[in-house]
């Protein structure tokens, strides 16, 4: 058995109820981890201090931040980076990286058929009040072909290792899934301030994720066009994920705009320069659907573009991703994911799902009512972790302040048992040493004509706060460079 009784993980308490990555169920350190243990034992908890300063400044001089929305005001914060990785070896990301194709293949066949024939209502798989009643159906992307065939260009699924050492999906993310830009540039910093020790392994890049994304793009243009013009829309500095925006305009090449930057004429698409009109044949949209267009969704937004989807429409322009794509992973229908899949892929699901319990449905409404002080209870259409209640931390009256909410509008909740999520060594500022942590993984999937891929690393996300299972960075979670092992 390794000892951890000296240098900085001198202090690591072990809770061996927990499912702890560093170890194996033994107690000894697991052997992808041997030689990371040793290299950062090395060091003296000043050193790593310096290392972890040398690094947060690095992020501060790159302005790697994100919003943070409160009640009362709103918050620009540097993003919380761990130094100490996480290590996946090969054969576990194989796992992970077939089934996030599988189940971003099975969404995208899943939201073609419900804008067109609906066939996995009309064979009962799917009920169609589940998609009716959906706020992210669009009526308007009805019997609409999307370049290529694509809806969900870029995918984020949200994946735990539980206690029992299997990997479950909590979430897909398919509207706008954020968090690839901290991905890479966490690996630059931990680069910067520990190279010596990155070097000791063979470990799969992540800085190609801009050229393969503008691959994708260029898959996905508008037919009759060569050289396709992308860019990518923003609602501005203000977003919460406005330097990610950034970020990946300029890896890509290509340039970052907001609405008023672009027009539309003649049902084509332009962009306004100093050399006169550009013709846009690609947008990576980081807008909400409700605000692409004001002639066609919000009137009021000042964010889209007039006549936007009217050139959509006749496939002038593609739009990644899709509009309509967040009846895909509204949290109800991802209950149905297991059937999505073996309906449309002839498939066993790769990665295990969450059993989840819909509160639409009478019995299990009943069931959830009763046992909310075990139970995550989770609104449909949220997301960033915003309005989840997890069941054994709440006070009796907050229980039954969410038991009334559930009542008021049952189809806007599902609930599922609570997960206990793996935990990893983070260093925390307070006690200046290492604890647990829970994390989870956001994996990155891109799907164009002919083309997938999935990014060979993810965003290792971290509950900062202790015993606290909610990893989002607006709910003061941080994150950690994944490493991903070449065979």
């Amino acid at each position: 058995m390794a000892n951890i009784d000296s240098g900085i993980f001198s202090s690591y308490k072990r809770n061996t109820d927990l499912f702890d990555e560093l170890f194996d169920e033994n107690g000894s350190i697991k052997s992808v981890y041997q030689e990371l243990f040793d290299l950062y034992g090395a060091h003296s908890i000043k050193d790593y201090v310096n290392l972890n300063d040398k690094a947060k400044a690095s992020f501060f001089n790159q302005g790697i931040t994100f919003q943070v929305y409160g009640k009362n005001e709103t918050q620009e914060k540097i993003f919380p980076f761990d130094l100490f990785p996480r290590i996946i070896d090969s054969n576990e990301w194989e796992i992970i990286e077939k089934g996030s194709i599988q189940r971003s293949k099975a969404l995208n066949l899943f939201l073609w058929d419900i804008y067109h024939e609906k066939q996995i209502i009309k064979d009962g798989i799917v009920p169609l009040e589940l998609i009716s009643s959906s706020n992210n159906y669009l009526h308007q992307m009805m019997n609409l072909d999307p370049p290529g065939g694509i809806y969900n260009h870029i995918s984020g699924t949200d994946i735990i290792k539980h206690s029992d050492g299997n990997f479950y999906v909590l979430e897909d993310n398919i509207r706008c899934p954020s968090g690839v830009s901290y991905v890479i540039c966490n690996r630059t910093a931990l680069k910067r301030a520990l190279f010596g020790v990155f070097n000791h392994y063979k470990t799969h890049t992540v800085t190609d994720y801009g050229e393969n994304l503008l691959d994708l793009l260029e898959s996905v243009k508008p037919k009759g066009v060569d050289n396709p013009v992308c860019v990518v829309i923003t609602p501005g500095m203000y977003n919460s994920a406005f330097y990610e925006h950034s970020y990946l305009a300029k890896t890509m090449g290509i340039e970052l705009v907001q609405g008023s930057d672009l027009f539309v004429e003649n049902d084509f698409v332009y962009m306004k320069t100093i050399r006169g009109p550009i013709k846009v044949d690609v947008i990576y949209r980081r807008i909400d659907d409700l605000f692409l267009d004001p002639l066609e969704f919000k009137p009021d937004s000042a964010l889209g573009v007039p006549g936007l989807f009217a050139a959509y429409k006749k496939g002038n322009v593609t739009l990644a991703n899709a509009p309509g794509t967040g009846v895909a992973d509204d949290k109800a229908v991802y209950t149905y994911m297991p059937q999505i899949i073996k309906y449309y892929l002839d498939e066993e699901p790769i990665l295990n799902n969450v059993h989840t319990y819909h509160c639409s449905r009478p019995d299990e409404l009943k069931y959830v009512l009763e046992h909310v002080h075990e139970l995550v209870i989770k609104p449909v259409d949220e997301a960033g972790g915003y309005g989840i209640s997890i069941g054994n931390k709440l006070t009796k009256a907050e229980i039954e302040n969410v038991k009334k909410q559930i009542k008021e509008s049952p189809r806007k909740y599902v609930a599922q048992p609570i997960m206990s999520l793996s935990v990893h060594p983070t260093y925390i500022d307070k006690s200046e040493s290492f604890e647990q942590r829970h994390i989870d993984l956001r994996t990155f999937t891109i799907l164009g004509k002919d083309k997938e891929y999935v990014l060979k690393g993810g965003l290792t996300r971290v509950a900062l706060e202790k015993g606290n299972l909610i990893v989002n960075s607006s709910q003061g979670g941080g994150s950690k460079d994944t490493w991903v092992l070449k065979n």
